[in-house]
């Protein structure tokens, strides 16, 4: 990779560190969740820690992880459907649903701690490896938190895996177009899972 490429690389870990809430701590990635308030249009997913506050009620207040089926237990109401739904539309839940048992219960939720949005970028990298994120990143920020391509990697034959109802699937991504500026559809959100090959 010429010298120009790198500091366009360079550029691009700038813009996520200060765009997308990261920090770098000793060479540690800190996510937006750790240091800062959560996106509120992320959707909850297995392994997120929420704390749920009921004013005026200790005993409702707690903080809770979602279980691997999606869910969370909640006194009074039982299960909480979590995965794939906001904050705003898990307090709207629970407030309906303690309705019942407390007049005009004034509920918040919070995210405390994001650990299910995780994308991987494997290959030809100079920092291969998992990437909890706290907010959706696109290819171009999960090559940018992995150092960028090594000099001999393949920019045009970049893939991004993901599996869709049990059946994975490779989606192109070729980054010397991008840097050309062509084809910028290509930089696509990540979902939870996917993994970006660079060969």
């Amino acid at each position: 990779m010429c010298g120009g490429v790198r500091t366009v690389m360079g550029r691009l870990l700038l813009m996520s560190v200060v765009m997308g809430g990261f920090s770098v701590i000793g060479g540690e990635i800190v996510t937006a969740a750790m240091a800062a308030e959560v996106d509120p249009e992320y959707q909850l997913g297995a392994e997120d820690v929420v704390l749920i506050s009921v004013w005026k009620d200790e005993q409702l207040t707690r903080e809770v992880v979602v279980r691997p089926d999606g869910m969370f237990s909640f006194p009074l109401i039982g299960d909480i459907q979590a995965e794939d739904r906001t904050v705003d539309q898990i307090r709207t839940d629970l407030v309906q649903r303690l309705t019942k048992y407390i007049p005009n219960p004034n509920v918040s939720v919070a995210v405390n701690k994001v650990a299910s949005y995780k994308v991987y970028v494997v290959g030809r990298v100079n920092k291969p490896g998992e990437y909890v994120i706290g907010h959706y990143a696109d290819v171009l920020q999960a090559l940018s938190l992995a150092g960028g391509l090594t000099p001999f990697a393949a920019e045009n034959d970049i893939k991004v895996m993901r599996r869709v109802r049990g059946e994975q699937h490779a989606i192109p991504f070729r980054y010397g177009d991008m840097r050309k500026g062509r084809a910028l559809e290509q930089n696509i959100v990540l979902q939870r899972g996917d993994v970006v090959m660079v060969p």
